[in-house]
């Protein structure tokens, strides 16, 4: 297993993992699947600002990724980060969210961050049990701010002092 940068070969698989998650899960609350043309943008966008988004791969095949981005769009909060970790369905369960998590807290210090915070969907329950084994705490829930599927979803928010 290799956990290293992201490249412009991974997208398509980048992509397939994320619209698996958008058709058939609550962790990504959009209905509209992305293409390749959009998440190279993405993945471009984040190499810009030294936003890393890695990749975990085993014999050639991406198996999911990590990033972290920018909280909000002020100045406040530059030093606050918010992640994302999307696993094929093969790989769900096998600790490789643990991997890549791990890996993007690292280079989050690395990179002076203080704060990473994670919103997850209430009944993700797998991602509420990562984030609290690395040591995330829940800092908000907020009911019914979303929908998906024509269900009303709450938010958890978590969050994890860095330094």
């Amino acid at each position: 297993m290799d956990i290293r940068d992201a490249r412009a070969a991974d997208v398509p698989a980048i992509v397939e993992i994320y619209n698996q998650a958008i058709r058939e899960g609550d962790a990504v609350w959009r209905d509209e699947e992305v293409d390749v043309a959009d998440r190279s943008a993405w993945l471009r966008d984040h190499q810009d600002r030294g936003q890393p988004v890695i990749v975990a791969e085993d014999d050639g095949e991406i198996l999911g990724y990590a990033c972290y981005s920018s909280f909000r769009g002020f100045s406040g909060y530059d030093l606050t980060v918010e992640n994302s970790v999307y696993l094929s369905p093969a790989a769900q369960g096998r600790g490789l969210g643990t991997t890549l998590m791990e890996e993007l807290i690292d280079r989050a210090r690395a990179a002076g961050m203080h704060v990473m915070v994670a919103g997850v969907t209430a009944t993700n329950e797998a991602s509420l049990r990562l984030h609290a084994r690395l040591g995330f705490t829940e800092v908000a829930r907020m009911p019914e701010v979303g929908r998906k599927f024509g269900n009303w979803l709450t938010l958890v928010y978590l969050q994890r002092i860095l330094d």
